[in-house]
């Protein structure tokens, strides 16, 4: 019994001595039970992790933690814990030996997460794939496959380490850029020898300016003499253009032409000289934006180029074509800020622009801008190219259309003659504001806006010619009466005989020839005539005034020497017209009329004066008016007040219409206006010379005692040669002066 309990208490034991054995940190007790431990692998197990972008490496009872290779410990040491680690990336690029490149000379380093790699620079390559193992290219040899080399079929190639250089015989050039192909250069474009440069005084220097850079450029022994700076050389074009785009200085088609070639062959010139890929410059006269791009293979990709008044949209392959790359790629888009001014005619190829029988009239609505790529063949584009163009103006009082034109030279691409042409362009769209113009080859381009004038109706057509029939007939019977009836003779009647000759050759030109435009100079001529005509109406009607003034207030001082009514009637129309001729020779005739141009303000010239003169003739109306208001008063009491109201109110008006102030309501006859201003205008107008004969001629008392005594003398004696009408009596003449005389003192009209 004794035993047993001994043999139990020992298992005991044994079991308690097992229960309390432990392994140590890193170590797990053996499987078998007998008390042994083995070492525990902690990176296999995963109980304990180091972070990312490490590795972990075990040990008897413990570990350790490494970084990557690429990363580092931020905290020091290589060997770590996860407890005082942290991996990072090492930028190679920027952590390597200041002394040496990882990469090398010829190449450039790019950091990579936990390495880098090396990008060899241009000019080499790197056969092997090695990190720092870049060599030249022998861009020469490589090149021999092609048709032709890199320097292209008329140039020599040379290689450099990491480069290589073309050289170009006589007459070709790789615009200072020795990386391109040679291309030609024909510098004789330059020449000025055409009619243009020698008319038009400054072109020649522009041209002489362009072709000696161009002889530089092809000119492989110049040395660089002669040659300019790409920026100067395009500041030293626009800045010779300055004086020849003032106004006034294109007089012609072929001055145009000349100049808006030049300045597109110097774009195609200056282009490739130009050291930035997009460049900008602005002058009084002109503004221009350039596009350039230059390497081994031709550009891809939209252009845009734009300005305050327009802008150009195409893409880089229309600016390459479809020929020889010559190793770079223009486009420029030329704005001129005031030659619409110059290129406002030449519209004689614009046809079929006509609608309900009516021809419009054309005007230039757009600032001209010159599209220009480096292509040497755009007249049939592959893609068109859209501008954009803003309206100078909205035109809201006649119908109206918005056309896309373009400026075409003389025949063969000449620079003589021009004019302008829709042949290849048309409108895509169009608002009050803006047009876009879709065209399938380049020039210079402009939006041209076509007026349609609201038609006349047959009735105000039929008015006025019944009314300027009419007046024409009164005009010749009140000439007739102021010349031949002795007893009206006197400084009012001259007054009224020279006003009534203008009227009448006024009326007879407007009758007959105010709508006849062409040819081109009889217009010119009508218009003039009708400028000083009219003017000359004025003139004698403001005499008129003054006549009346110095009637009714200067009772005893009426009468005006006539060298100075002839000074003023007819000195000064002559005087204003010369000016104005001289001045704004090109003013003279328009589409529509043989009248003064609405453009420069030539009109100004016909408006001025006669505001002028109806300023003053108002005062004398006034003043004149006042006057017979007193006089009637004073007339005989037994005249009844109706008598009265009635002789105030026929002078009143006889007055107004001699000064005429009728004349206000056609200030602007010449521009559209409602009808019934037309009527009341063509009325009162075409009917003065009627109003002068009733006012002057038939309300006369004195003239109509000398009408009855003429048609007397013809029914009672036929045969009789001089009748009393043209009497040569000194004292009849001496009577009937004196008659005159005292009519004329008091207010008969």
């Amino acid at each position: 019994m004794g035993c047993r309990k001994a043999l139990l208490i020992l298992g005991l034991l044994c079991m308690l001595r097992r229960s309390v054995s432990t392994c140590g940190p890193g170590y797990t007790a053996d499987d078998r039970g007998d008390g042994g431990c083995h070492d525990e692998d902690e990176c296999e197990e995963h109980q304990i992790r180091c972070g990312n972008n490490t590795r972990c490496i075990n040990t008897l009872g413990s570990f350790y933690c490494q970084c990557r290779d690429g990363f580092s410990n931020s905290r020091g040491p290589e060997n770590f814990t996860a407890i005082n680690g942290q991996c990072q990336d090492i930028n190679e690029c920027m952590n390597n030996n200041k002394n040496s490149d990882i990469c090398g000379a010829k190449a450039y380093c790019t950091n990579l997460i936990g390495d880098y790699s090396c990008t060899c620079l241009a000019g080499y390559r790197n056969p092997s794939g090695s990190h720092a193992d870049c060599t030249d290219i022998d861009e020469c040899k490589e090149d021999k496959t092609q048709k032709e080399n890199i320097c292209g079929m008329n140039g020599t190639c040379e290689n450099l380490d990491g480069s290589y250089l073309c050289e170009c015989p006589s007459g070709f050039t790789t615009y200072d850029n020795e990386r391109t192909k040679c291309s030609e250069l024909s510098c004789d474009r330059f020449k000025a020898n055409s009619e243009s440069a020698q008319s038009l005084a400054g072109l020649a220097d522009i041209l002489s300016l362009m072709r000696t850079s161009c002889l530089a450029l092809s000119n492989p022994d110049s040395a660089g003499e002669g040659k300019a700076n790409g920026e100067v050389l395009l500041e030293k074009l626009f800045t010779a253009t300055e004086d020849l785009l003032s106004p006034g200085r294109l007089n012609s088609s072929d001055d145009v032409s000349g100049l808006l070639g030049v300045v597109e062959d110097a774009m195609r010139l200056i282009g490739p000289q130009l050291k930035h890929s997009s460049t900008r410059m602005e002058t009084s006269e002109t503004e221009v934006e350039l596009a350039v791009r230059r390497g081994t293979t031709p550009p891809t990709g939209p252009i845009h180029l734009t300005n305050e008044n327009a802008s150009l949209e195409t893409d880089w392959t229309t600016a390459t074509g479809n020929g020889t790359y010559p190793g770079f790629a223009l486009a420029a888009l030329v704005s001129y800020k005031n030659l619409e001014k110059s290129v406002n005619r030449a519209f004689e190829q614009l046809t079929g622009y006509q609608k309900d029988g009516v021809d419009p009239t054309f005007q230039v609505n757009s600032k001209v801008v010159s599209a220009v790529v480096s292509n040497p063949s755009t007249r049939h584009l592959n893609h068109h190219v859209n501008l954009t163009f803003r309206h100078l103006q909205r035109e809201e009082r006649s119908p109206v259309s918005y056309i896309c034109a373009y400026w075409q030279a003389g025949p063969d691409g000449q620079d003589e003659g021009g004019a302008w042409s829709t042949d290849g362009c048309y409108n895509r769209s169009s608002n009050a504001t803006h047009t876009v113009c879709g065209c399938e080859h380049l020039s210079s381009f402009a939006v041209l806006m076509a007026l349609y004038p609201i038609k006349h109706t047959f009735g105000l057509l039929l008015v006025t010619k019944i009314g300027l029939i009419v007046s024409l007939l009164c005009l010749v019977l009140c000439i007739l009466t102021f010349k031949f009836c002795r007893s009206i003779q006197g400084t009012r009647t001259t007054i009224h005989l020279h006003l009534c000759i203008c009227l009448f050759v006024a009326d007879l030109l407007f009758l007959t020839a105010i709508s006849r435009t062409k040819p081109e100079g009889g217009c010119r001529v009508v218009a003039g005539c009708l400028h000083f005509l009219f003017l000359g109406v004025f003139s004698w009607m403001l005499l008129e005034g003054v006549q009346l003034y110095r009637m009714v207030v200067l009772v005893f001082n009426a009468t005006i020497r006539p060298l100075y009514l002839f000074a003023v009637g007819y000195g000064t129309p002559l005087v204003i017209v010369a000016i104005s001729a001289i001045s704004r020779p090109n003013g003279y005739g328009t589409d529509e009329y043989c009248w003064l141009s609405l453009e420069h303000g030539l009109i100004w010239s016909f408006f001025g004066p006669v505001c002028l003169i109806i300023i003053f003739n108002v005062f004398f109306f006034i003043i004149t008016v006042w006057k017979l208001a007193q006089k009637f008063s004073s007339l005989n009491p037994d005249l009844s007040k109706l008598n009265k109201i009635k002789a105030f109110t026929v002078t009143a008006i006889a007055q107004m219409c001699v000064l005429g102030l009728m004349w206000v309501s056609g200030a602007f006859v010449f521009q559209e206006g409602t009808a019934p201003a037309a009527y009341i205008f063509t009325i009162l107008n075409s009917l003065q010379g009627a109003l002068v004969f009733v006012m002057h001629c038939l309300l006369s008392k004195q003239v109509r005692d000398e009408y009855a005594n003429f048609l007397s003398c013809i029914c009672a004696q036929p045969k009789r040669k001089y009748s009393e009408f043209s009497s040569t009596n000194p004292s009849s003449s001496r009577s009937q002066g004196s008659r005159s005389g005292h009519h004329t003192g008091e207010s008969q009209i």
